[in-house]
């Protein structure tokens, strides 16, 4: 048995001082009066869930591309898990149909070895708007056909949780409803559609969004896009908390206007763990300067991002609760991805999946299932 205490602890809902945590085995037995406890190990700092990022382009040096392999895949799950990351959705961009298959099987050998760390994937196109390709080759970018759709239920069958961002210009909305029936989190993004051709995507079957104002039809007053469909609705949707990606004044309108549901992802490359200053992205060059990631053009090519930094991002700069920052990275996301159960709560039963982390916001320590983990 292990009994951690620190500074305050963050449940997932509220703080509580004079607390510790009383770890047993992979699972958190209580949350007890640090006094009642036993020997305590006692921290400065917040105690908090461990985070899930829905959006991990690579890590540790890898990208996730058509030769990620399970050993791969182990190496960007353990990458993560050192930043803090209870269980990431490894994303493959806009790639050829081959390569979309062979990292889909690369993802169902995983989940059957149990990779930690490994809580599905998610496949970020090809079936998108060339309108709104980002860092995307539009010359991969197409729609989705009926092998395509198969393949991917077939994947949503066999993965732990599978996510699929299209848009509504590159599938229909009876393609919508059957891949979101065979269980996939069909999640919209790339895409230049308006209101309403949203609003019929989520009736569909569309139950989140990538990345909020990015690479998507922005808001106007009348023209409202998919931007003012998120933030006059319910649906879910991911944020680059960056400051780069999304003013902070943007970030603290769509929070004001949406009290739940926003998550945050960071879209890292396979800069995040490593001290790297470029690499290659199918072909093309990608450069990490002062917290961006470009292309040579200056398009943003993914976030040079950590959870614990787009944390600190909106409290400092956005003006947000802690509390709601630190659930933005566990709580939120573990709802989308429908693993609430045991993920982004410091809760009895719950896994052990813990950060520390100090005033600023910094990551300081991690235990996964349990264990101590090498900081990232």
């Amino acid at each position: 048995m292990t009994v951690i205490a620190a500074s305050r602890i963050f449940d997932g809902q509220r703080f509580l001082t004079g607390h510790a945590v009383v770890i047993e085995g992979d699972r958190i037995a209580a949350i007890l009066p640090e006094g009642g406890a036993g020997p305590v190990t006692r921290l400065d700092g917040t105690l908090a869930p461990a985070f899930l990022d829905l959006q991990v382009n690579g890590g540790g040096g890898l990208m996730v591309g058509g030769d990620t392999d399970l050993a791969a895949l182990r190496h960007i799950c353990a990458t993560h898990q050192a930043l803090g990351c209870a269980g990431v959705l490894p994303t493959l961009i806009t790639d050829t149909p081959q390569a979309t298959a062979a990292v889909i099987a690369a993802g169902i050998e995983a989940a059957r070895a149990q990779v930690p760390g490994f809580l599905g994937l998610h496949l970020e196109g090809p079936h998108l708007d060339p309108l709104r390709h980002g860092a995307h080759d539009p010359a991969l970018i197409r729609p989705m056909t009926p092998e395509d759709l198969a393949r991917l239920c077939d994947a949503a069958r066999a993965l732990p949780v599978l996510m699929v961002t299209l848009a509504p210009e590159s599938a229909t909305p009876d393609q919508i409803a059957t891949l979101s029936c065979a269980g996939a989190i069909v999640s919209l993004g790339h895409t230049d559609c308006d209101y309403d051709t949203a609003r019929a995507a989520f009736a569909a079957g569309a139950r989140c969004v990538t990345h909020l104002f990015n690479a998507m039809s922005q808001m106007g007053h009348r023209t409202p896009g998919l931007v003012g469909a998120v933030l006059s609705g319910d649906t879910p949707a991911g944020l680059i908390a960056d400051a780069v990606h999304v003013h902070p004044a943007a970030m603290r309108a769509a929070l004001a206007a949406r009290p739940q549901g926003i998550f945050l992802v960071t879209d890292c490359m396979a800069f995040a763990g490593t001290g790297l200053s470029q690499m290659d992205l199918q072909g093309r060059r990608i450069l990490r300067r002062e917290g961006r990631l470009t292309l040579a053009d200056g398009t943003l090519a993914g976030a040079d991002l950590r959870m614990d930094r787009a944390i600190r991002v909106l409290v400092d700069q956005v003006g947000i609760a802690p509390e709601r920052a630190l659930a933005m990275a566990s709580s939120e996301p573990a709802r989308v991805a429908g693993l609430s159960d045991e993920y982004g709560a410091l809760r009895a039963g719950r896994r052990a999946d813990l950060v520390l982390l100090n005033d600023d916001w910094a990551l300081q320590s991690a235990w996964i299932a349990g264990q101590p983990v090498t900081r990232g």
